[in-house]
């Protein structure tokens, strides 16, 4: 049974940080490529950052040199590490991996940026 299952998400003032992390099973991690996606309330989703299966990272221009993206192959986790919050990184935050035409989700995590 395939699970992604999201963590560390919550409340953090403007500024601050918050480290999310995405555990995976079910499926062998370490040949899938891991994206972050994240969708504000009313908004459409978005994606935020994405780690390929050889390590190559790409990231949206909102937020380059605040949020880092990285994976743990052996723990068949993935996380995103997240610098310098602001109100507007306020949304649910979705992991999902990525193999071919194969696709899982998470169930998403909500992160709220206020003071």
């Amino acid at each position: 049974q395939v699970q992604l299952v999201e963590s560390g998400g919550g409340l953090v003032q403007p500024g601050g940080s918050l480290r999310l992390s995405c555990a995976a099973s079910g499926f062998t991690f370490s040949t899938y490529d891991m994206t972050w996606y994240r969708q504000p309330l009313g908004k459409e989703r978005e994606l935020v950052a994405s780690i390929t299966t050889y390590g190559t990272t790409v990231y949206v221009d909102s937020v380059k040199g605040r949020f880092t993206i990285s994976r743990d192959n052996l723990r068949d986790t993935v996380y995103l590490q997240m610098n310098a919050m602001k109100p507007e990184d306020t949304a649910v935050y979705f992991c999902k991996a990525t193999r071919f035409s194969l696709g899982y989700w998470g169930q998403g995590i909500l992160v709220t940026v206020s003071s």
